[in-house]
């Protein structure tokens, strides 16, 4: 039985009806408690339906049933950052890049790109503190436009309207931000470490960077660790062997450029 109403939620999912999908999947689970993909799938169906929290209880109740459980990882990170939890979709996301390379899921370079999304808010969020604690101003500017919008947005019930505040509001301290970089440039400007010089399996800051023969980069040292344990290209999953690393030597020199002036990075 619970099957059945797992089909039907699949069914609902795929032709957008994720309210119906969700009542779907919670039938199941009421039939069926263990089923773990039921959990998953209701996860991906209150994702959609922007329900955070609830998504985030699902996914992880389908981890305590199932811990090596990709999807379920997956979500509860994207979960966790629309919550504004950045430390913690790090770790979820990491956990669902690591599950994905031990298990050559089809679905790993997006985990990778989650773990960069998940690494990158956790920086900003460290940022706006840095740049809040310096300037007074700023911080009494941008506490008052989140206060307006947020008075504003508790105006309405309708979604749209509460995401199209919340969008606003967003927009705003970011013009906010741009505006005292533009004043004080040396001090207020905002830091952040281009993508390209990220090692895509620490997701740290390279230093000796290599490149495979699909033309993806990586740390030396962590790509050869990788090695010892898999043949394979992390993210494209074609056969590699360590023989076949080269030096990225432009990389390497622009990295060293990099550091030179941002000597905060080698802690990004």
């Amino acid at each position: 039985m619970a099957t059945l109403f797992k089909t039907e939620g699949n069914k609902a999912f795929e032709a957008g009806n994720y309210e119906d999908a969700v009542s779907w999947y919670t039938r199941g689970i009421s039939k069926d408690p263990t089923f773990v993909n039921l959990y998953t799938n209701r996860a991906m169906a209150r994702f959609k339906l922007e329900a955070w929290e609830d998504c985030l209880n699902d996914c992880l109740q389908a981890i305590e049933l199932k811990p090596q459980n990709f999807k379920a990882y997956f979500y509860l990170a994207q979960a966790q950052l629309n919550l504004k939890h950045p430390n913690e979709a790090l770790s979820s996301a990491s956990t669902a890049y690591e599950i994905g390379v031990s298990t050559a899921d089809a679905s790993t370079a997006k985990a990778c790109e989650l773990v960069l999304n998940a690494k990158r808010a956790k920086w900003e969020t460290a940022e706006r503190a840095r740049l809040r604690q310096r300037n007074e101003m700023l911080r009494e500017l941008e506490d008052a436009i989140e206060k307006a919008g947020f008075d504003q947005s508790h105006q309405t019930v309708n979604p749209f309207e509460i995401h199209e505040i919340e969008e606003a509001t967003k927009q705003k301290v970011q013009e906010l931000y741009s505006l005292f970089a533009l004043a004080d440039p040396a001090n207020m400007q905002r830091r952040q470490v281009p993508d390209y010089m990220v090692d895509q399996i620490s997701f740290a800051f390279m230093h000796d960077p290599v490149i495979t023969k699909s033309g993806q980069s990586y740390e030396r040292t962590t790509i050869e660790a990788h090695l010892k344990v898999s043949q394979t290209d992390p993210l494209t999953r074609e056969p590699l062997s360590r023989a076949e690393l080269r030096p990225n030597l432009a990389l390497k020199q622009a990295c060293t450029e990099f550091l030179e002036s941002n000597g905060w990075a080698v802690d990004w």
